[in-house]
């Protein structure tokens, strides 16, 4: 039996009829077309489906989509504006901390978590605050260098 979910994505209310097994992250991507949220373990593992959530990283293939009603959630999407990508972004593109694309949204969401509630992190705390995210292209050198060239 559906039930009616209530979510603020990306600035955006919406209220939803899903199913009680659903994921946060299948809503998202699937019934919602926000294809920026991943899918790839399905296990909590990679960081593809990385959202912020209620001002905190989670895995959203971890958490069902009922249990986030009512929570404000930010996905890659709600990064960029009318005017242009997120700073955060643009340093990325700048630094190429981008290869194959597929981890990008979640490690670029963890480190905007990062930085807005740590703008000064150190290379530990970057190490820290990207560790559920994996990468199989870049190494992470460049990606180290794009959150550091947006901390103050």
């Amino acid at each position: 039996m559906k039930k009616i979910i209530n979510l603020t994505i990306n600035d955006q209310s919406h209220e939803i009829a899903v199913e009680p097994n659903i994921t946060l992250a299948d809503l998202i991507r699937y019934q919602l077309g926000l294809t920026g949220t991943k899918k790839g373990c399905d296990t909590g593992d990679c960081g593809a489906c990385t959202v912020i959530l209620d001002g905190d990283v989670v895995n959203s293939c971890l958490v069902l989509a009922v249990q986030a009603n009512g929570s404000i959630i930010e996905t890659i999407e709600g990064l960029a504006t009318g005017e242009g990508l997120h700073p955060l972004q643009e340093a990325f593109v700048e630094k190429g901390a981008i290869q194959c694309g597929f981890c990008s949204p979640g490690v670029i969401l963890s480190a905007k978590n990062l930085l807005d509630k740590n703008p000064s992190p150190t290379e530990q705390e970057i190490r820290e605050g990207i560790s559920g995210n994996l990468c199989r292209c870049t190494g992470y050198k460049k990606i180290f260098e794009a959150i550091e060239s947006q901390s103050s």
